[in-house]
């Protein structure tokens, strides 16, 4: 039996952990209008993704090499 929960795509670790982020005028209506023009519903996982996104290219680009 499928539960509504299980149908949805998630990662199996919880969230529990709570990141606050202040923004100034411009970077919220930045923000809004982001959301708006490209019908973003969650906003949220728009900047979980993005912050986490950016994080992992860094990592990446900054890892050791064998050959530069």
């Amino acid at each position: 039996m499928e539960t509504p929960s299980s149908s949805k795509k998630f990662t199996k670790e919880q969230r529990k952990n709570r990141v606050s982020i202040m923004l100034n005028d411009s970077e919220l209506r930045a923000l809004n209008r982001y959301c708006d023009q490209y019908t973003v519903k969650n906003r949220s996982r728009l900047i979980r993704e993005t912050l986490m996104r950016a994080i992992l290219k860094r990592f990446d680009k900054d890892n050791p090499t064998l050959f530069d």
